[in-house]
């Protein structure tokens, strides 16, 4: 299964987000699968490529042609996709993939994940959604989809393929069930 893993390109303020950065990479080689990402060599993005390399497995980097972003790029990878722009990029990594993880991050990891929830609630894509919460990160979020179920903007069952948990036995199991 090719995993597409949105996340900082810093670590951020937390060292629970690299240990879960490298956990995830850890359960991404052991189990077989490849990690399709943005590219970078730097923060969470560069942590979880290197965990899922040092354990054996497959990297695929998605990287727009802007300079600022090719400048950080990752420069031991399985393999390589540049695209002409962010549009392209997020295109392309939802087409590789076949589910779909947000490590903690910015805004741009807000948006690409928001795309894919959004794609799944209308049954245009079929795969799992997981936001890896750690250290509670996403429970501002979860609180914002409750809230638009709460508000008539959503059905329960549009957020059926979503998963918001810091459990990473959860999260291979929904990862893996789906």
């Amino acid at each position: 299964m090719n995993i597409a893993v949105y996340c900082g390109s810093s670590a951020g303020s937390k060292e629970a987000y690299t240990i879960g950065a490298v956990t995830l990479g850890m359960w991404i080689a052991e189990n077989g699968h490849t990690l399709v990402y943005g590219g970078a060599r730097g923060g969470l993005m560069g942590t979880i490529a290197n965990s899922v390399l040092s354990n054996g497995g497959k990297v695929i980097g998605v990287l727009p042609q802007v300079e600022s972003i090719q400048n950080r790029r990752h420069q031991f990878l399985t393999e390589y996709i540049d695209t002409k722009d962010m549009a392209e990029r997020k295109a392309k990594m939802i087409a590789l993939a076949d589910a779909f993880v947000a490590l903690p991050g910015g805004p741009g990891t807000l948006d690409e994940i928001s795309d894919v929830i959004s794609l799944a609630r209308l049954h245009l894509i079929d795969a799992p959604c997981v936001l890896f919460d750690m250290n509670g990160f996403y429970q501002p979020l979860k609180n914002v989809l409750e809230g638009m179920e709460k508000a008539g903007f959503a059905e329960p069952e549009d957020f059926e393929k979503v998963l918001i948990s810091e459990d990473m036995k959860e999260i291979g199991a929904f990862l893996s069930g789906c």
